[in-house]
């Protein structure tokens, strides 16, 4: 396990209150193929970085990941938790939207239920479910496929000391 102290995180919800419009841009980008995608990317100290193709989806306020037990995401997300998920891009329209932060795995019976319930592809004890939790997010608009730069914007988790960080 990691010992640098780990940033504020928030969860989908209190960013979504701080934000409406970057997290609606975002959610439109991670649920543009009919329901949540994206490239997850971990990390442990001892191996290189690691991408790979995830369902995600926001549920009761929480943006969840159901991944493999015993997979290398699994063994990233437990023993490190940091992550970075990006949006897949349309060709046509590539925005980009990414966030990171840390992963927490919730364990308890009540969580797993109500997310296995509308998730995309059944669920069973060889899936763990983690939250999430986001630390910043980030969001690059463009018209079309020519226009460069994108238009950029960015939310971060307030700290502790600033103000609370939500659910």
């Amino acid at each position: 396990m990691t010992t640098s102290a780990a940033a504020p995180t928030s969860s989908w919800a209190a960013f979504a209150a701080a934000d409406p419009e970057l997290a609606a841009g975002g959610r439109r980008l991670l649920e543009a193929h009919g329901h949540g995608s994206g490239l997850l990317a971990t990390v442990r100290e001892d191996l290189p970085p690691r991408i790979s193709p995830v369902s995600v989806g926001i549920v009761d306020g929480r943006l969840l990941v159901f991944v493999i037990v015993g997979s290398a995401k699994d063994h990233d997300l437990l023993d490190d938790g940091r992550y970075a998920l990006h949006a897949h891009q349309d060709p046509a329209k590539p925005d980009e939207f990414q966030v990171r932060g840390r992963a927490v795995e919730l364990a308890d019976p009540a969580s797993r239920e109500v997310a296995a319930a509308g998730w995309f592809f059944g669920v069973d004890d060889s899936y763990r479910l983690f939250e999430l939790r986001v630390e910043h997010v980030l969001l690059g608009e463009r018209p079309d496929a020519d226009a460069w730069p994108p238009r950029y914007r960015s939310w971060r988790a307030p700290s502790a000391a600033g103000a609370t960080t939500g659910g």
